[in-house]
């Protein structure tokens, strides 16, 4: 098992049923899911979550992570903070084709209560079989990774 094939999950107590469904769907596209929780409902930090998934990211562990809190926008936040990744908050398919393909994303995150299953299920497809296009766009995304402190 490489880390090509491994895609790390987490969510916030907000979005669990969500992410179990896209886990379900992510692994019948053949993907191994490292599911990181959490598993109740008792109310959790997202942050932490962003950073735990985003570690198995950076370190290698995981190819891709998708990240799940009530609007996507906190625990992004905190997945941005580890150095050597990239996540984006998408609600729309065209934004999470945009950044893989223009920004080379590692990192997909998304609001359970912003976007409800079917659409959440289209933008993981759309994110996980867009390839990053380099060229132009190569250059720009080294100079994201040059902002790592």
């Amino acid at each position: 098992m490489t880390a090509s094939n491994r895609i790390v999950l987490s969510s916030d107590h907000s979005a669990i049923a969500l992410r179990q469904a896209i886990g379900g769907h992510v692994a019948a596209l053949g993907w191994v899911v490292v599911d990181i929780g959490p598993t109740t409902a008792e109310s959790t930090d997202y942050p932490a979550h962003g950073e735990a998934a985003a570690r198995r990211v950076a370190s290698g562990d995981c190819r891709f992570g998708i990240i799940l809190c009530g609007t996507g926008q906190g625990i992004m936040m905190a997945a941005n903070k580890v150095k050597g990744v990239r996540c984006g908050v998408c609600a729309d398919t065209f934004s999470a084709r945009m950044i893989r393909q223009h920004n080379d994303a590692n990192m997909l995150s998304i609001g359970a209560r912003v976007v409800g299953e079917g659409l959440a299920l289209d933008i993981v497809e759309a994110f996980l079989t867009a390839p990053f296009d380099g060229g132009r766009h190569a250059p720009r995304v080294a100079m994201i990774g040059a902002l790592d402190g």
